[in-house]
């Protein structure tokens, strides 16, 4: 796996896009939404969903998964990010999400990692940790929550309770879509190769079948060129599309994140963020280089040291001094909840 520019200090604003911050916006304005967010913390979602995780899905390390856990590490030292907690868990679908405010983590279907190169994972992995830097999570977890419920209530109502909370739902899912057009962004910026990052949104709208060799990622990519530039009928018939269905739809059709993400690429924005020329976040939160020494092999069999590079080493952290009051696993003084069993820490009870 070829070693990666670190991005140090690299800033959300570097790779935002500006109808992102727009949706997010007007999402905020809505009287509702800070109701929603404070309840939502006052249930402690963020905490019962970090305890399913745990709970249900495999927590990768240098001692669990490692070639995976290796890939993260890659992605955090190319974007800068703090390194979140990583689980694999089953899943019959090409499928990734973040979750967990407080203590992020990233989670992988292992129908993702059986189809996808260690590149294409390194592009995926990007670009949940793009929602992380971009501090998305909260407004996606509390959407997952949120839009089922409404739908529910709509069906309740015989329609009417859907009616009237179409405004949230729609301003939910157009910034939901806006928010995965910026994330693209920071994947590319992970795996640093635009087509690993066309090939890896190919492959999470075709799937996995036994032609998938043959995919081509330059007919993907004039298909996609093909769908922006139909004329004035085609413009009619997307129209009506978005309004009878995509309005509704948490992630952007596959040919339109490929097509996003290769205007981004021709801008030259991209480049410009390899070459050093980008918006830098002083004294944020960045990686932490891991001293464990172990080495990570890719799918060819070549194998890359996961400490390894020109970055230097920044002191380990501090040795955990507290224990978790319900099954006394050691835990740093610094984080909200076990790692181990989810129990609330500091003042807060366990759940």
């Amino acid at each position: 796996m070829p070693r990666r520019i670190p991005l140090q200090e690299l800033s959300a604003d570097a790779f935002q896009c500006p109808a992102d911050r727009a949706a997010v916006q007007n999402l905020e304005r809505i009287p509702l939404v800070p109701l929603l967010v404070k309840q939502f913390n006052e249930v402690a979602l963020d905490r019962v969903l970090a305890a399913r995780t745990q709970s249900e899905s495999i927590r990768c390390g240098p001692e669990q998964m490692r070639s995976v856990y290796g890939l993260v590490l890659e992605a955090c030292r190319a974007l800068d990010v703090p390194r979140p907690d990583l689980y694999v868990c089953y899943g019959s679908d090409c499928n990734a999400l973040t979750t967990g405010v407080q203590r992020p983590a990233v989670i992988l279907n292992s129908e993702l990692i059986d189809h996808f190169t260690d590149d294409e994972l390194l592009f995926v992995i990007g670009h949940e940790l793009g929602h992380i830097r971009s501090e998305h999570v909260l407004y996606q977890m509390l959407g997952r929550v949120l839009l089922p419920l409404l739908d529910m209530a709509g069906q309740a109502t015989l329609g009417v309770g859907k009616l009237a909370s179409y405004g949230l739902v729609s301003a939910f899912c157009e910034w939901l879509r806006q928010a995965e057009f910026t994330c693209d962004r920071a994947g590319l910026l992970a795996c640093q190769d635009p087509r690993v990052a066309y090939g890896a949104i190919m492959k999470l709208g075709g799937g996995h079948s036994r032609y998938s060799h043959e995919m081509n990622i330059d007919a993907f990519l004039e298909q996609s060129r093909a769908q922006q530039l139909g004329g004035a009928t085609d413009g009619v018939a997307r129209t009506l599309l978005f309004l009878t269905y995509s309005w509704q739809l948490n992630h952007p059709q596959v040919v339109h994140r490929a097509r996003e993400l290769e205007s981004w690429v021709v801008r030259g924005d991209y480049a410009r963020i390899l070459d050093g020329d980008y918006p830098r976040a002083e004294g944020q939160p960045g990686y932490v280089e891991e001293t464990t020494g172990f080495r990570v092999s890719d799918r060819s069999g070549a194998s890359s040291s996961a400490s390894s590079g020109s970055r230097p080493s920044a002191p380990p952290p501090p040795p955990a001094q507290d224990r978790c009051p319900r099954c006394g696993v050691l835990v740093s003084p610094s984080v909200a909840y076990c790692r181990e069993c989810g129990a609330g820490l500091g003042d807060e009870e366990p759940i």
